[in-house]
């Protein structure tokens, strides 16, 4: 095998002690390059104060807005009176739809063929609607003014959930659509339904479950924001938004607005914080930039945290029917499912286009099943319109939780160990590339090895042992162990298949190496703290042999860098990172040809050394010229007949998405007297192809299973009768703190994927996706025994020892406990006095 990843997927490999197959190339030059530990180049600025957020930006004579949203989830808008509101002072404009009508700004196009409100005039579909904006000459007084702003609503009666809103009673809510009479979006549909009903009709055993996967919020640090800056003297809008997508961004403003694009400049500087809440187009980013237009002034709107958990993309909100079809001894013939979705008001998911499920036909996992069936409906709601976004590749992680979750479901039934069910089914290492029922490619896997590797790290076998001991013995805290086995696919593009607002979804960089040999890259993804100046310099730094200190990264300025499709499902080395790759191989050759130049050798005869990051003569390596030295001779000394300079622009389409996978394993107490959960282990193994950072690698993958216990344990959006978010803010939503995260142990396994040209495939979603159903496997696991196939999330200790209740294992308070109570007297008091 080729130990050059240009000739094969990142290099040859061998098996570490742990058992898992590492890199043995790419690491240990010294340089910063692949593989190696290099501290975040961009935390420096981060850490001391020095970040520069959208709400940093300050603009000369900047004006402020402060939006003006309904209070109810379904109304018709009677009048919008705004004149008390302009009698304060600092106070400069009201804006209503009416406003915006006049430049055709009042509607804008979702990323999913959908036409959503900026400001209503007619009805309004969810709470927090932006109805108005103000406009003022500084924060304090736009809010003041908002609160001014008299408008007169018809309440009319909301729906909230997907099932409800399907009835035929149902009040109507999107009757701004000609010749719509009820509140269906639309249907979906894949694989075989009539094979798959031929394998249940044939099946031995069949299992099915239901679920609900809970509204989440995306709850980033940073709120959205943006700040409009027209400059009627360069006729040129500047906009600087928290956009995980400038590019595609500048598109759609220029769509909107009708202002050429050319003449738009998208800035996403530092970004707290996205996971897909910042991939779609709001009200607020609208107005803004609408109001500097209108005014000639730049205008910043900034959300406050309730009106980001309320009106912003939301994510999940599924309702799952799963079913598998199984022969006795647990081999996996067929899997069915039924979902409904609610999409809220609009369809404004923020996913490639001709997946209006998303990734969600990914549903048969790690597993070589026969056949297989999904439909799904979709619904309006009044609602805050969304589903997709939350650090997860479209819809994979509900479907991830589906099939994880059924795998339990189904070695229950049968009295098998679940790790031996999934044994049994698994996708071998030679069936890749191996196409599902649904129609993914699979790249490459080796599932089985990263669950034995999971396994032995939590001492698997004994902690089954302890837990029939608890069970035998009546214990008060019950043992639960979940495991979770995941595939993935991200990656997005190829463009053929995946495109955001009919825009292909390749990506780009664009490589500038300076005479004195440091170089710059540009990238179209956006970084919202994934690293990027560090990993994407380290592609760099392998590829040419520059150390990794002396190449810097720039990104998010649609003004300089090149066209790219951004940041979200986990696309950002699959796609831009290949983009890099090859940028820095164009380079590589063009640099070959002027070594042997500067070496009075013919080109044939040179040779590229990627661990030295040399270029020799062969059979004479003492004979050698780096690419900083090149680079000095490309301005100074360059070849007859070549240009000069040394640069490289790369466009990259993907040829298939890739498969990151992995197994994890989660061991709990569960509190019968409380319905507590506590985290006893938590073992995370990870494969995301050839590795650029480990250190890198590993925050991200802490980050998401902290996550992903909020997810299991305690988030969800809730609404009362009314269509009010009942958790609006971070008093009522509850996010995970240090007090509820346990320590993890990680490992990982290493299967390059065939077609990347490094290898590698994406990690940054993984342990969301995984950690779900492998928390929820657990507690479960926990109460089995007696009969549970199931814990709706987020599994709080209310909803617990409900489950403790109903199957008979409930430990209630002990009676006749004596204490001492405090004082002089020193009685023994019992719980019956």
């Amino acid at each position: 095998m080729s130990s050059d990843p240009e000739n094969s997927a990142g290099g040859e490999y061998h098996h570490s002690e742990d058992g898992g197959p590492q890199p043995e190339k790419h690491c240990g030059h010294g340089r910063g390059g692949m593989g190696e530990e290099v501290s975040r180049k961009e935390d420096r600025r981060f850490i001391t104060g020095r970040g520069n957020y959208v709400d940093d930006v300050k603009k000369p004579g900047m004006l402020h807005c402060e939006l003006v949203r309904s209070p109810h989830a379904h109304a018709r808008i009677e009048e919008i009176d705004g004149s008390r509101a302009m009698a304060l002072d600092g106070v400069v404009a009201v804006l209503t739809a009416d406003d915006l009508l006049e430049y055709d700004l009042a509607t804008m196009p979702t990323l999913m063929d959908d036409t959503q409100d900026v400001l209503v005039n007619d009805k309004v579909k969810f709470q927090s609607q932006e109805v108005a904006a103000v406009i003022a000459e500084d924060r304090y007084a736009a809010k003041d003014g908002a609160e001014k702003v008299d408008v007169s609503y018809d309440v009319l009666e909301p729906v909230v959930d997907a099932e409800t809103a399907l009835e035929d009673d149902a009040p109507l809510i999107r009757d701004d659509i000609e010749g719509k009479e009820d509140n269906h979006c639309f249907d979906w549909e894949t694989g075989d339904e009539e094979a798959t009903d031929e394998a249940f009709e044939n099946a031995a055993v069949t299992v099915e479950e239901e679920m609900f996967y809970q509204r989440l919020h995306p709850a980033p640090i940073e709120t959205c924001g943006a700040v409009g800056d027209y400059d009627p003297g360069k006729d040129k809008l500047t906009v600087h938004m928290t956009s995980q997508a400038p590019h595609i961004h500048r598109t759609l403003f220029a769509q909107v607005s009708g202002i050429p694009e050319h003449k738009i400049r998208i800035v996403s500087p530092d970004v707290g914080g996205g996971f897909g809440n910042k991939v779609p187009i709001y009200p607020g980013y609208v107005v803004a930039a609408a109001a500097s237009y209108v005014l000639e002034r730049p205008v910043k709107w900034i959300e406050e945290r309730s009106e980001n958990i309320q009106s912003t993309g939301f994510a999940r909100d599924y309702d799952m029917n799963g079913e598998i079809a199984a022969t006795e001894d647990g081999e996996i013939r067929a899997i069915r499912v039924d979902v409904l979705a609610n999409h809220g008001a609009y369809n404004a998911a923020a996913q490639p286009s001709k997946f209006p499920a998303g990734f969600f036909n990914i549903f048969t996992g790690s597993y070589d099943v026969e056949t297989a069936y999904g439909s799904l409906s979709a619904a309006y709601t009044n609602t805050a319109p969304g589903g997709i976004a939350y650090r997860c590749s479209f819809r994979v992680t509900e479907a991830v939780y589906l099939v994880e979750r059924m795998v339990k479901v189904l070695a229950d039934e049968l009295g098998m160990d679940p790790a031996d069910v999934r044994r049994r089914n698994f996708i071998q290492p030679d069936q890749f590339p191996y196409e599902s029922p649904t129609g993914w490619n699979y790249d490459s896997g080796d599932y089985e090895t990263a669950l034995d590797e999971a396994l032995e790290m939590a001492d698997y076998e004994a902690y089954r042992d302890e837990q029939q001991r608890r069970i035998d013995e009546d214990a008060d805290k019950l043992l639960g162990i979940g495991i979770s086995s995941f595939t993935e696919v991200v990656g997005a593009g190829p463009g053929k298949s995946c495109d955001i607002a009919g825009v292909e979804m390749f990506d780009s960089a664009d490589i500038r190496v300076h005479p004195t040999g440091k170089a710059t890259l540009r990238v179209g993804v956006q970084t919202q703290g994934q690293g990027h100046e560090t990993t994407f310099a380290q592609i760099v730094a392998e590829e040419l042999g520059i150390d990794v200190d002396d190449v810097v990264v720039e990104h998010g300025d649609t003004d300089t860098d090149p066209y790219g499709l951004g940041t979200y499902g986990s696309r950002s080395t699959p796609v831009a990172g290949a983009a890099t790759a090859i940028a820095a191989r164009k380079i590589r050759d063009k640099a070959k040809s002027i070594a042997a130049n500067e070496l009075e050798a013919a080109e044939e005869d040179v040779e590229w050394d990627r661990e030295s990051g040399e270029f020799h003569v062969a059979g004479a390596p003492e004979r050698s010229v780096t690419v900083t030295e090149i680079a000095a001779g490309a301005y100074m000394n360059h070849p007859g007949g070549e240009e000069p300079g040394l640069e490289a622009v790369n466009y990259y389409d993907p040829p298939e998405m890739t498969y990151p996978f992995g197994s994890y394993v989660v061991i709990v107490e569960v509190d019968r007297e409380t319905g507590e959960v506590e985290f006893e282990k938590f073992v995370a193994v990870d494969d995301c192809g050839n590795r650029i950072n480990p250190m890198i690698i590993e925050g991200q993958i802490h980050g998401g299973l902290a996550q992903g216990i909020g997810t299991a344990m305690m988030e969800q959006i809730t609404f009362d009768d009314n269509g009010n978010v009942t958790g609006g803010d971070f008093m009522n939503y509850l996010l995970p703190t240090a007090m509820e995260i346990p320590e993890f142990e990680t490992g990982h396994t290493v299967t390059p994927s065939p077609h990347h040209p490094i290898g590698a495939k994406g990690v940054g979603e993984s342990p969301t996706v995984g950690s779900p159903p492998a928390i929820v496997n657990a507690v479960v696991d926990a109460m089995a025994h007696a009969g549970v196939s199931h814990v709706e999330m987020p599994m709080t200790p209310d909803v617990v020892w409900k489950h403790l209740e109903e199957a008979g294992l409930e430990r209630r308070p002990a009676q006749n406990l004596e204490f001492e109570l405090a004082g002089d007297a020193g009685e023994s008091v019992t719980d019956d006095d």
